[in-house]
Formats: C-alpha cells, structure tokens, sequence
C-alpha cells in the first residue's frame, strides 16, 4: 500500500531525528557551537544568545537514512530522488561551512553574501543539468489550476530555474527566525509533496517528502518555543534545497507560488523594507523585518506567530493539492 510505505518513512525519519536529538545537542553545547543573535533583531532574542545550532543535522540524517533503507532498489531504477536529497545537502553542507564559520568568530557573520551565491548559483546549476539530462525535467512550464503547460527554449528554461532555486532556497532560509517558524511552515510542504507522490505514482519522491515530514516533526520538540536547538542555516539552506528541489523533481516549479506562500512573504517583507528605507532616506513599512518581526513587534508571541503561518501554509497547500490532483489522472 502506497500510503502505508509513506508512514513507514515517516516514522523511520522522526524517532530516528528524535533520538540523534538526545545525542547531538548535548555535543554541540559541549562544543560550545552556540547561536549569535543579531544586535539589530528584537531585544527580547538576545536571552537566545548561545543556545547551540546546527541542530539541522539530526533531521538530515533522518531523511537520508530513511530514504536509503527503504528505497535502495527503486534508487537505481529512478534517482531523481536521490538527485534532490544530494542537491539538498549541498545546500546544507554550505550552511554548515556558514554555521561553524559563526560558531569559530563567535558572532553572527560567516560566509559572505558573493561566497554563498557562488555556491548556490553552482549547485543550482548542476541539479538542473542532472535532472534535464535525467529526463526528470522538461521545458515545458506547468500551470496549476489551468492544467496547461507553457513551452519555453532550454536556455530561457534553464536561468529561470536556477533563479528561482536560489531565491527560495534563501527565503527559506530568512523563515527560520522565530523558534520552530522554519520547521512548522515547512512541515505541510513536505505532506503536500508525499500526498502528491502518492496520488501520481511517484512513491520514492513521494517518500523522501515523508521522511523529512517525519526529521521535521521530531524536530520540533526540540526547536519549539523556548527552543532547545537551533536548525541553523545548515538545516534551513537544506530545507530550502528540499522544497524547491521537489517541485522540480515533480516538474511543476510555479507551485512554489501556493505552497511558498510565507516564503514569499517574508522575502518581500524585507526587500520592500529596504528599499523603502533607502528611498525615505530612514523611513520604514513594517516595524521590523522580515515578516515575522513585524509581529513580534506588534505584541504577537512567538507561538502565535508560528501558528497562523503555519496554518496559513497549510491552507495554501491544501488549494494547491487540489490544484494539481488530476494532472496524471485524466
């Protein structure tokens, strides 16, 4: 049964993540690779100020471990999956470069904003080059809720994939400031993707979502309010490279829109903040960005914040399950 292979994955990722949790983050505060808050975030997060990150790691292992031991055959016969999981790690294994960088200097810069380009700028570019060469990618732009696909040159194809990788891939990464914001929004994503695989026949796909559903939920009884670990951008950058890698490994990347809809936001919370800040010469939108400052700013706790986001992301996948549940059922 598709559905029972599913939860098999997901339960195999969570009590996996949640026992490498009992391990991980007393090592991490042994090594003392504790978080630095940003000075011009709210005065209230400085009480964060070393609580140990790169806890990321325990829900990678997670969905690596429960992808392999449960899809090693059906791997040989369709990577795609495979593909995905090691786009995503590359992704991560840039955060983690990023996180250690922080943790060495003590404070809240690693890599630079070039340095981290560069390197999502190539993984970006070697995902889709594998992928189309796959066969698992065609040119051919799929429009949810239209049921119509729009054919575009590869080359054209070819750029706007990669922008929209690393764009998402960053506004994952600008989710995860509120503690479990990050793993709460993601969460859905990750069932909307396995629904999806299970209703079309993309089981493997299908189950690396599950089992990351699974990293995730165990997760967050660690990162939830007051957090214990933080993802760091380790697990965020790797977040970032599973949501958008699946929806190109599904070959509907406009989905993004629905299922990113706080992604989006948050983005454009900040990107209107400082453009509007240097047009006014120091006026401001929002009270503080991203997003999901602005609420705290207004008096929202950060259970509050974590829960309308999340409930907002839900709903949103759940229009664009139903946006896409018939594209290979006709």
């Amino acid at each position: 049964m598709p559905i029972t292979r599913l939860m098999l994955g997901f339960l195999v990722s969570f009590f996996l993540t949640l026992l490498l949790g009992r391990f991980l983050i007393p090592t991490l505060r042994r090594l003392k690779a504790g978080q630095a808050i940003k000075e011009d975030g709210p005065t209230w997060h400085i009480s964060k100020q070393g609580t140990p990150t790169m806890g990321g790691i325990m829900f990678i292992v997670g969905t690596g471990v429960a992808l392999v031991a449960l899809c090693v055959r059906d791997l040989a016969a369709n990577p795609a999956p495979l593909f995905v999981l090691l786009f995503a790690l590359v992704f991560g294994l840039i955060g983690f470069v990023d996180d250690y960088a922080k943790v060495a200097k003590h404070q809240n810069t690693g890599l630079t904003a070039p340095q981290k380009f560069l390197l999502q700028l190539a993984a970006a570019i070697a995902f889709t080059t594998l992928l189309r060469h796959g066969g698992h990618l065609t040119p051919n732009l799929y429009v949810p809720f239209v049921g119509a696909s729009i054919p575009l040159p590869w080359p054209v194809y070819m750029v706007f994939a990669t922008l929209v990788i690393v764009g998402t891939v960053n506004a994952v990464n600008i989710t995860d400031g509120v503690d479990g914001l990050a793993a709460s929004v993601t969460l859905p994503v990750m069932a909307f993707y396995a629904a999806v695989g299970a209703v079309w026949g993309y089981m493997t796909i299908g189950l690396l979502a599950a089992a990351l559903a699974g990293g995730l939920m165990a997760f967050l009884f660690y990162n939830f309010h007051p957090a214990k670990v933080f993802m760091g951008d380790t697990g965020s950058l790797f977040l970032g490279g599973m949501v958008c890698g699946l929806a190109f490994a599904y070959d509907m990347p406009l989905i993004l829109i629905p299922v990113g809809i706080i992604y989006i936001a948050e983005t454009l919370s900040d990107i209107i903040q400082v453009a509007y800040f240097k047009a006014t010469h120091g006026k401001r939108i929002f009270k503080m960005a991203p997003l999901h400052h602005h609420f705290e700013m207004c008096g929202w706790s950060e259970i509050r914040v974590v829960a309308t986001f999340s409930a907002i992301t839900l709903a949103a996948c759940l229009l664009a399950f139903a946006g896409v549940y018939d594209r290979f059922l006709r």
